[in-house]
């Protein structure tokens, strides 16, 4: 009978939910008052609201209580980037590009066929690379602030690639890692495919609190940390040199694995060296061209001292064998002729376009961002909520993502990640105009 019981109170807060009569944003009753208002066991209550959330009606906030989610929002919106609705504006994910990129492709491909190497593209190559090509890589890795030989390169299928066959090397289901509270959703993913425990430590303008760190690991075993030092996603900070050598100091004091991504670092022209640069012995540095060139080129990076490589490499002949030739010949022949540079002055330049159009769509609310990066944050009042935000803009024809797949605390921030690195230029000041209208209507 408390099965039926169960199903009954489960069926009938769907049923209002979808009706309507549940309105997004309604706080439902607590656990114990849901449980003597049915006459269920507190823990049977418990299970209710845990499915509810598994379909995507509620959501559950630790403090606060559980909430009618916005069903308009699409679930997954920052957190494993559910595409956006046909026709929308796309301000959820980056895919930079300025004019001319394809006809950089085409000029390539041209070059490609008239080259006497085509016979070779067609094989199986090293799992990292063939030798000049990571040694490209590692003369562009200098223009970084980073020296490294391409012996301590492998050449992997974009930065997710690179984390993921970094983790796969170096890392074990339990190990305990840390990261900021705030962090790229594509590690959170991997992280728990891996059975890693993340460690959440707070991270503010400078990036990660470091006292915060150093009484982490002076409580737990950990094992690693995971860290954005330049051009934090989604934040947009860039930690300082003398915050990046205490960082390098706390990692060699608790014996830490630093797996340091940096897909974002070339919008930064002024940051200081890598963490890698000044702990090479314990740094994995991630990268790609993904954001500086174009995403659909899969063609990422690592590089790490070769006590370090040697497991990495196996993860890639586990994972991915090898990165695409063709792929490969097209990436360092850009590299090495200007193109990457070019197209990296030019992003920059978009960017802190983009960065002022956004400053004057949405004056008077509290963005949080870099000068010159794609992505602005924006936090939202107490009385708000994100996913009634994202639903309302999803039903204008603007997709963009909340804090939910970024957080790796228990209580998830009511903020948006906007991206403005999709959409036309002439096309983000109505985009962003609909997100100040719809963020200052729903705090009024």
């Amino acid at each position: 009978m408390g099965q039926v019981r169960y199903k009954q109170v489960v069926d009938a807060l769907a049923t209002d939910i979808r009706a309507g009569r549940l309105r997004p944003g309604t706080r439902l009753p607590t656990h114990r008052a849901l449980a003597q208002r049915h006459g269920l066991a507190l823990a049977t209550a418990s299970r209710v609201y845990a499915e509810l959330e598994a379909i995507g009606l509620v959501v559950g906030e630790t403090g606060r209580g559980t909430f009618v989610r916005d069903g308009s929002c699409p679930r997954g919106l920052g957190a494993d980037l559910a595409t956006p609705a046909p026709g929308s504006a796309d301000l959820s994910f980056n895919s930079p590009g300025v004019p001319g990129q394809a006809d950089l492709l085409r000029d390539a491909l041209r070059r490609l066929a008239a080259s006497g190497d085509l016979e070779s593209l067609l094989h199986y190559h090293p799992y990292g690379g063939r030798p000049h090509e990571r040694a490209i890589v590692a003369r562009h890795l200098a223009t970084r602030q980073l020296w490294v030989t391409g012996e301590q390169v492998l050449i992997v299928n974009g930065a997710q690639h690179g984390m993921a066959v970094a983790a796969l090397g170096l890392l074990s289901p339990g190990d305990v890692v840390a990261v900021d509270a705030l962090t790229y959703p594509g590690f959170r993913v991997l992280a728990e495919r891996m059975r890693l425990d993340l460690a959440p430590v707070p991270v503010g303008p400078g990036g990660t609190d470091l006292d915060a760190l150093q009484r982490l690991c002076q409580a737990r075993p950990v094992r690693a940390i995971y860290t954005m030092p330049t051009l934090h996603n989604p934040l947009g900070c860039v930690m300082d040199a003398g915050a990046r050598k205490r960082l390098v100091a706390l990692a060699r004091a608790h014996d830490l694995l630093v797996l340091e991504d940096a897909p974002y670092a070339y919008l930064a022209a002024d940051a200081p060296p890598p963490v890698a640069a000044l702990a090479p012995e314990r740094t994995v540095y991630l990268s790609s061209l993904s954001k500086n060139v174009a995403t659909g080129l899969r063609f990422g990076f690592v590089a790490a001292a070769p006590a370090l490589i040697a497991p990495i490499e196996r993860a890639v002949r586990a994972t991915s064998w090898n990165t695409a030739g063709v792929i490969t010949a097209i990436a360092c022949g850009w590299i090495e002729d200007g193109t990457v540079a070019r197209l990296e002055a030019e992003k920059r330049t978009d960017a802190a376009r983009r960065q002022a159009i956004a400053s004057e769509a949405l004056a008077g609310l509290p963005l949080v961002r870099h000068p010159h990066s794609y992505f602005a944050w924006l936090p939202l009042g107490d009385d708000q909520r994100a996913d009634r935000v994202a639903g309302a803009l999803a039903r204008r024809g603007v997709a963009v993502s909340t804090a939910e797949g970024f957080a790796t605390t228990a209580h998830v921030p009511h903020a948006l990640r906007l991206a403005l690195g999709s959409i036309p230029c002439e096309d983000l000041p109505r985009a962003l105009a609909a997100v100040k209208a719809v963020v200052e209507s729903d705090s009024s």
